[in-house]
């Protein structure tokens, strides 16, 4: 049965920009909510202490949850030869976070749809690039996952393999156990395409998932994609929504991911309205996990 871990949506500016919250304290909320784990982010202000990295999974342990997973933000699509090497390396200082906190996942993306760049010069950067990494990842027991991602907050540019095409062929580029997708339906529908569509294609490589849902503000699809392009951020009139209310068929994600034998961990991206929200997201998952996996 699939195991549901939590991350701080909510809660980034103040994990992460303005230290206004300790990871103690979202530690405290989160232990509340009927979950297992929680996912951890690279970019928590805290985490720049290596020295507190065990003290951080102590303190998750002690409240009996794991930290399984950990999202970070590699930028493999660069053109300079030194820029990627850099990136490289920041991704396996994160392969040790993950193992230092006693996770097995840790994310990596493709990079940004610079616009120069061709779909095969992109490809073969992201997929080298990450390639590189997987024998470091592997030494530690960590799987490096990658997300059909939307765009990173901090990025100029979507992600390069933002579409389906482009994130299949990526996908289909590395063979190797330590290596797998995390599924993440909403951001499919920000490339205008069909999450199930997607996840068909790939459900027999996915080995975590980030539940959320999304709607829009305002506008269609069409107004966000041509909005998104030279932007920092997401669009403004784009919005996480609570769990089971949004535009994802969670029936139809979970019989699939149910069809190919699925059972690892599920992280709830949501929560942005209030720990309530978060609390009836994880109440909607629980309830559609035990219909699937009975």
């Amino acid at each position: 049965m699939p195991k549901l871990a939590a991350f701080p949506k909510a809660f980034m500016q103040a994990l992460c920009k303005d230290g206004s919250m300790k990871l103690e304290e979202w530690i405290e909320l989160a232990s509340k909510l009927e979950i297992e784990g929680l996912e951890w982010y690279a970019g928590f202000l805290e985490m720049e202490d290596r020295s507190k990295w065990p003290d951080f999974r102590k303190m998750v342990e002690d409240k009996g949850k794991t930290i399984p997973m950990m999202c970070c933000s590699p930028d493999f699509t660069h053109p300079d030869a030194g820029f990627r090497e850099k990136e490289i390396a920041k991704q396996k200082h994160w392969v040790d976070m993950t193992h230092v906190l006693g996770g097995s996942y840790c994310r990596v993306l493709s990079g940004q749809k610079r616009p120069e760049l061709s779909i095969d010069e992109g490809v073969k950067l992201a997929a080298d690039s990450i390639m590189a990494c997987i024998p470091y990842a592997a030494e530690r027991g960590i799987t490096l996952i990658l997300e059909n991602h939307y765009k990173d907050d901090f990025w100029e540019y979507p992600e390069f393999a933002q579409q389906m095409d482009v994130f299949t062929k990526l996908v289909d580029q590395i063979d190797h156990p330590n290596f797998g997708v995390n599924y993440d339906p909403s951001n499919t529908f920000l490339a205008g395409e069909d999450p199930i569509e997607l996840l068909r294609k790939v459900s027999h490589r996915v080995v975590t998932m980030h539940a959320s849902d999304r709607y829009l503000k305002s506008g269609t699809i069409e107004d966000l994609r041509k909005e998104e392009g030279g932007a920092v951020g997401y669009a403004k009139r784009l919005s996480h929504g609570e769990i089971g209310k949004g535009l994802n068929d969670y029936d139809a994600i979970f019989a699939e991911l149910k069809r190919v034998g699925f059972d690892s961990w599920i992280s709830i991206e949501d929560g942005v309205d209030g720990m309530d929200q978060l609390e009836r997201s994880v109440a909607f998952l629980k309830k559609k996990i035990a219909v699937y996996w009975p």
